[in-house]
This record gives structure tokens, sequence and C-alpha cells, in this order.
């Protein structure tokens, strides 16, 4: 019969189950410049597992390669999955309380008795001497006496009913379904991390490039007010704010070119790549407009598909069924066991021995105990049971948070664009007065600055845009089977 030790054992293990509900709840918004190193040994999910040696050839990487390989490799997803299979492990223990047990016990050997120790001393055996044959002598009859004895044995045992032990067992498998739903919500925590990283890795890039336009077109800039002056058509003063914009330009190529960098080194971290291994990520930046719903749909796709409500659900029927078999302790406890099995002793034979036994316990008098733990299983189960109601209404304020902040980033997003578009415009009107000698280089400076300033801007709105239709997506969570779906372009 299943212990109340372990019973007690299943339930203080309740909460270390569900240890990881607070990650399932949090949504990963970092700006670029923001993230600094974070830490595995905090936050596992910022882990991962090295698999394989750097190389010098360059690894191609998608964003299907990059969240599969954070899926296979992220630390956080390992310790889930290792407590799955802790939980796992103890349903099966559980189960085997409901199934028979049977062994089987075998030995020979030669065996010594002392028949005085036994109460056959040599009284007895006188007593005996009337029985026996006359003339019979029994002085050389010895106390001590051997013989070989082989011996089997099959023994059965099994609970036929015990409330324990029912509701027990549908408390660990609730427990199951719990380590599975955290697996799950891991699931999702990796790939709303890798996705995140393989963006900032794409924004940073992108700053690099336009790092690296602007850096051109500084230098030819430079390189005409050095022909004007040497000309004698533009002063002193052209060529050295020329020169100061270049200067400029190349700090902010080598600022952004440091930044991609450490993006790089946080992605393959986080999939398990070796940090010397050169990698090249081969999607674009992904852009697609945010497809409509209504706050319903997405409050009933987070009601279904969201695994820390699911699993905040399972760890209240695992509590309650704590609860149940905590009550159940006042009813009978019926159980079997017998055995059968054959011994052999040398010049006697063998002789066939079995025992069938049926066990009724009832308890008497533990009321105190009794209602001391049910109280304790009922005061948990009311925790999880409130816990669950807020977790709802923090549901309805993530979704509607998400909502709000993907449709705020993608209007930032086009105004953003848009900026561009003038900026761009604004410094080729620019440069061609200045060709045309109508303008000194000042003008153009300040035009090629508000261009760097707009694409800029550009880079981090499509990454915040991005990173807020993630956040959507797992607030509602379908982030595992639909990020491309939210992301476009694939």
């Amino acid at each position: 019969m299943m212990t109340m030790d372990r019973l007690k054992q299943l339930r203080n293990r309740m909460p270390v189950v569900c240890a990881g509900l607070g990650l399932a709840l949090a949504t990963v918004t970092v700006p670029l410049q923001a993230q600094q190193n974070p830490s595995s040994l905090l936050n596992p999910f910022y882990g991962s597992v090295t698999a394989g040696k750097a190389t010098n050839t360059v690894l191609a990487l998608s964003l299907d390669d990059a969240v599969r390989r954070g899926l296979q490799t992220n630390l956080g997803l390992r310790e889930a999955e290792a407590g799955e299979q802790l939980l796992h492990g103890e349903e099966m223990e559980a189960l085997q309380e409901f199934l028979p047990t049977v062994t089987v016990t075998g030995g020979t050997g030669v065996h010594e008795y002392d028949l005085a120790a036994l109460g056959f001393g040599p009284s007895v055996v006188g007593k005996f001497s009337a029985l026996l044959p006359p003339n019979t002598n029994l002085s050389g009859f010895s106390l001590i006496t051997k013989a070989d004895v082989t011996s089997g044995q099959v023994n059965y045992d099994q609970t036929l009913y015990s409330g324990p032990v029912i509701n027990g067992y549908k408390a660990v498998r609730e427990a199951e379904k719990v380590a599975y739903f955290q697996k799950m919500t891991a699931r999702g925590e990796v790939v709303q991390q890798v996705a995140t990283a393989y963006l900032r890795v794409i924004a940073a890039e992108s700053d690099v490039e336009n790092a690296q336009a602007l850096l051109e077109s500084d230098r030819v800039l430079e390189s005409q007010a050095e022909a004007k002056h040497a000309a004698g058509t533009a002063p002193r003063l052209d060529v050295l704010r020329a020169q100061v914009e270049l200067q400029q330009q190349q700090q902010r190529l080598l600022a952004s070119e440091n930044v991609r960098d450490k993006a790089e080194i946080l992605l393959k971290r986080e999939i398990g790549v070796p940090p010397g291994q050169p990698i090249q990520l081969t999607d674009p930046a992904p852009y697609s407009d945010l497809v409509e719903q209504s706050e319903a749909q997405l409050l009933a796709s987070a009601y279904q598909n969201r695994q820390d409500y699911q699993n905040l659900t399972a760890q209240a029927k695992a509590n309650y069924y704590v609860m149940k078999a905590r009550q159940s302790e006042r009813l009978p406890t019926l159980s079997f066991s017998g055995n059968y099995g054959v011994t052999s002793v040398s010049g006697v034979g063998a002789h066939g021995t079995m025992i069938a036994m049926g066990k009724l316990q009832v308890p008497i008098f533990r009321e105190a105990s009794l209602r001391g733990e049910t109280d304790v299983a009922r005061a948990q189960l009311q925790g999880v049971q409130r816990q669950l109601a807020s977790l709802r209404a923090q549901i309805v304020e993530q979704v509607r948070s998400a909502q709000l902040d993907a449709e705020a980033a993608g209007k930032l997003l086009d105004v953003a664009r848009s900026n561009v578009d003038l900026a761009r415009q604004a410094l080729a009107d620019e440069t061609d007065r200045y060709k045309a000698g109508v303008d000194d280089t000042l003008p153009l400076v300040r035009a090629q600055a508000s261009l760097a300033t707009a694409e800029s801007n550009l880079v981090q709105s499509l990454y915040q845009y991005n990173l807020a239709k993630l956040a959507l997506a797992r607030s509602t969570g379908v982030i595992e089977l639909q990020y491309r779906d939210y992301l476009g372009e694939k």
C-alpha cells in the first residue's frame, strides 16, 4: 500500500514540479542596445549544451535552423525534460501499487539441529521408549542431527482496495501532466529566446550595412571637398567638415560591428554553436502586416493553447487528488497475500506448503492527524485554484497589452519608413545643391546625419515590431507552431 510518507513527498514536490510557471508568463522584448550578457546561472534558458567543435566552414543558419538547434540544445528545456522523466518514473512507481507483486525464493543447504535446544531432550526420548519395539537401544540416539534441506517458494501480494493508493496514483498522473506542460512551456520560451536573438543579429547587421553605406558616401564627399578646395572653389573648412564626418562615421561603423559580433555570440550560446564557429544568417529581416484578430479570438486561443494555463489546471487536479487521498485514509484497506512452496528434506521427501490470507485494515482513531493532513491538502488546493483564477486575469492583461504593443509598433514602423524616404530625398537634394555650389558642406553633413538617424530608427522599429508580434504569439500560446506566420517571409 502507498504509505502516507509517499503521499507527503508527492504533495511537497508539487510546487517544485511547477516552479517553471513563472517562465511561461515572461516575454522577451528587450531593446537591441539594452540587452547585456544574461547569465544561465540565473536563467537556464540563456544557456545551452554546446554540440560539436568549431570549424573554419561558415555555417549557413536560417531562422528555422536556429530554432531547431535551440530546441535540441537549450539548457532550460533539457532541465524541463528531465523533470518530465522524473515524474514519469514516479507514475510507474505509483502504478506498481495497483499491480500484483510476485517474487520467487529458493535455496538449498545443510541444516544442523540441536533437538535439546528445541525441547526434545533425553527425558522426552525416554517417554517415547514405550512406543518402540522391545530391546530397542536408545543409548546411541544423538540429539544433534543434520539434514539436507531444499526449498522453493512463490509469493504473491496485491492491494485490492485502498483509497490513498487510488487517489495517490491519480495525483501522480496529474503531476506528470504538470511536468509535460512545463516542458511545452519551456519549448515556447526557447522559440521566443532564439527568434529574438536571431532578429537581434539581423538588426545589428542592418545597422552595420547602413553604416558602411554612409561611410562610402562620406569618402566620396570628402574626396569631392578636397578636389574643390584644390581648385579654389571651396574653403578649407568644407574639407575639415567632410573629414570630421568621415571619421565620425568610421566610429559608428566600429560600434555597430561590435554590437553585431556580441549579438552573434549570444545567438551561438543559445543554440549550442561553438563560440568560434563562423555563421551567416540566410534569412532577411522578416516583415508582414499583422493579421487582424479580435480580442475574443486571441483570448480563446490563449485559454486553449497556453501551456502555463494547462499546467496550472493540471496542478489543481493533482492537489485535488492529494486531498482526496488524505480524506480516504479513513476508509478500510483490503489486501491479499499468499505463497506456495515445496520443501525437500533428505531422507523424508518433498512436501508442499501454502498460505492464502486476506487482510482488512480499518483505522479506528487517528482523527486529529487525519483532519490536519486533510486541511493542509485543502489549503494547498485552494491556493492553486486562486492562482488559476489570477492567471486567467493575467492572460487577459497580457493578450491586450501584446495586441496594443504590436499595433503601436506597426504604426511606428510606418512612420520610420516614411522618415527614411524623406531623409533620403533631402540628402539627394542637398547633394545636388552642394555639387552646384549653392551650399557648403554644413547642410550636407546635417542631411547625412538625419539619414543615419532615420535608418537606425527604421532598423530598431522593424526589430521591435517583430518582437511585439512574437510576444503576441507567445501570449496566445501558439509561438512554437506559428512564429513564422506572425513574422512572415518564410
